[in-house]
């Protein structure tokens, strides 16, 4: 770990221009948005330099292939040095967004007043991108069992009808931090294969898991799957570069690229930024030892959330995340007036993410990011303990 510098200090978070640690007045400290207030990898900044150096802000031209191939061929390595998954470029497609991916899928592989599963609470924009796309937004809650977050196979079941035709899967999951086994993922991929769904796996956590958990792409697990999986995945979030703009949606098979394609022309996706493919391609085949050392500072930042709501604050329902810098918060029992963001945002001056967003009737839930340097995660957390008890008083 000594190898890395990662903490970098709050004044000089606050000179970014960035929209986390600008959203909320000064004298609030940010805990929202998924981004780490952490120093970026030698290896991304040595690509990002390079093209500052040499000017080099035209058409991109790398080896002798389209720029954005060295992203596809980059993924594929990834893929197979960091979960076994052996796959071939040419099924993955680049692309700036994995927002944008998703709306895509959605649109290539449903039409208007058809079902679409999504696991829920989840990442807000995927409500979004089923109701602004005019489907049927279906609900599989993920449920506190008393020792984890879970979906019910049997809820799953009940859920699907003739119109439904896409399962949104994110995993590792967002909020609650939930890493799916082989068990959970057979069971979505035969129920998918029985029921004629396409899977729409969010997988742009996968890097960031905890052990003993270990990430399994869907894809990966037999050919039946993979010829309706299509997987997005991204650098962005494990390499903490979102700003850069770059992400692969992989299909299964070639018959699921085509269909894709018949129906989201290769222009209407754009193309990723030049600083975009070479900060990923870095990443992914030289950043590893850089992660490594951000999974240790992780691991140690999550069991110093987890132990000091344990301690203090044992009212406040949470699950250590099997993945993620994320903790999903269940603040029920705490007896607030208010949604718990707006309690925390005004009492405490912490900026949290609004469990609302993920869920709307979720108001006394809010999501967590520890990924900061210890000093400002500190202040965080003294700073909402110290809230919740003057509450109590």
């Amino acid at each position: 770990m000594d190898k890395f510098s990662l903490e970098l200090d709050e004044t000089f978070l606050r000179r970014r221009r960035n929209n986390k640690w600008h959203l909320h007045p000064p004298d609030v400290l940010p805990a929202f948005v998924a981004e780490m207030d952490l120093a970026v990898a030698p290896c991304i900044q040595a690509a990002v330099e390079r093209i500052v150096r040499e000017q080099d802000y035209g058409y991109p031209k790398r080896s002798d292939e389209r720029a954005d191939r060295e992203v596809a061929n980059a993924f594929v390595r990834h893929m197979k040095r960091r979960f076994g998954w052996e796959t071939v470029p040419e099924l993955a497609l680049p692309v700036a967004d994995l927002v944008q991916g998703t709306y895509a899928s959605l649109l290539a592989f449903s039409d208007p007043g058809d079902g679409v599963i999504l696991q829920v609470p989840n990442y807000p924009p995927f409500r979004e991108a089923i109701v602004s796309t005019e489907r049927r937004l279906l609900s599989l809650h993920m449920r506190d069992t008393g020792a984890r977050y879970a979906f019910d196979m049997a809820e799953l079941k009940r859920l699907v009808d003739p119109g439904t035709r896409i399962f949104i899967l994110c995993n590792p999951q967002n909020p609650t931090g939930r890493v799916f086994s082989r068990d959970e993922l057979l069971a979505i991929g035969r129920f998918a294969v029985e029921h004629d769904l396409i899977i729409v796996s969010d997988e742009i956590h996968s890097d960031l898991v905890y052990t003993p958990r270990q990430h399994i792409p869907i894809a990966s697990l037999g050919p039946e799957i993979a010829a309706r999986s299509v997987t997005l995945n991204s650098a962005t979030k494990s390499y903490n570069i979102p700003g850069l703009r770059c992400g692969v949606v992989h299909f299964g098979t070639e018959e699921l690229a085509a269909r894709y394609h018949k129906r989201i022309p290769l222009r209407l996706t754009g193309q990723c930024s030049v600083a975009g493919i070479d900060a990923t391609v870095a990443a992914w085949d030289d950043g590893q030892p850089w992660l490594d050392a951000v999974m240790e500072h992780l691991r140690r930042a999550r069991d110093r959330a987890v132990n000091t709501f344990s301690a203090e604050l044992p009212a406040i329902k949470l699950y250590a995340p099997e993945a993620t810098y994320l903790l999903w918060l269940d603040c029920s029992d705490l007896g607030l007036s208010l949604s718990a963001f707006e309690f925390f945002l005004g009492n405490a001056r912490v900026g949290l993410s609004e469990g609302e967003r993920f869920e709307p009737a979720l108001t006394q839930f809010v999501r967590l990011n520890f990924a900061t340097s210890f000093p400002i995660l500190e202040q965080i957390l003294e700073r909402m303990v110290t809230a919740v008890r003057r509450n109590q008083r």
